[in-house]
């Protein structure tokens, strides 16, 4: 602990005690927001989890039947079948607010085609590349929820940061400090009082002394 170097008075010492209060106040807000934002972390790391193992098993059917259309089509034909895409797709990002966190939110509309998204004829073509396309289809609006997800595990993640560094600078820099430092103005407010006070008793006597002559008397007698 290292006490701040002040002035030892009153008004000083009234400052610091509000500011004691403020830091106290405000370490108790953020050790709350940190715990409710680790409630929220653990929560969007188990769903980033749960859709990642989906994610990854729809990924491998899809990487599987890309391999067998390309095996039973030539090179050439395969990337005719696929040059002119049927749909568009468009992709929309917004945001929204966890404990004064923005974090993404991915959408995504497709445009054309209809529900025949296969931009080629089935004369020339796999039946495994109709499987291949549907399957990415369908994993798609998985890999933006878990890239939603992920980005909002990695914004919480250093937000969570960030209001620890707060909380231990509080906790173990600041209130130390301003604690030490009160109760140093605190014990020179009363050790100067202590020694107005032998001074106004001194000052008594003098005064008692030239009025009444106390010691004239008391060698008198």
């Amino acid at each position: 602990m290292a006490r701040l170097n002040v002035n030892p008075t009153r008004m000083v010492l009234t400052n610091l005690k509000k500011r004691l209060r403020t830091a106290r106040r405000g370490h108790k807000l953020l050790k709350d927001k940190r715990d409710e934002l680790m409630k929220k972390f653990l929560g969007v790391v188990r769903e980033n989890r749960k859709e990642r193992e989906i994610v990854e098993t729809m990924m491998k059917d899809v990487n599987s039947r890309f391999v067998m259309a390309r095996a039973l089509m030539s090179d050439t034909h395969l990337e005719e079948a696929l040059i002119y895409p049927k749909q568009k797709v468009t992709l929309e990002a917004s945001s929204r607010n966890i404990m004064s966190v923005e974090v993404p939110v991915f959408e995504f509309s497709t445009e054309g085609g209809g529900e025949d998204i296969f931009p080629y004829g089935f004369a020339a073509t796999s039946g495994e590349l109709d499987g291949a396309l549907s399957a990415l289809q369908q994993v798609t609006p998985h890999l933006l929820k878990l890239a939603e997800l992920e980005k909002t595990a990695q914004l919480l993640a250093d937000e969570i940061e960030k209001t620890r560094r707060r909380v231990n600078a509080l906790e173990y820099v600041m209130i130390p400090n301003l604690e030490e430092t009160i109760k140093y103005i605190v014990m020179k407010l009363d050790e100067n009082e202590r020694g107005n006070l032998t001074r106004l008793m001194k000052v008594k006597d003098m005064m008692l002394e030239q009025a009444h002559h106390y010691k004239e008397r008391q060698l008198e007698a």
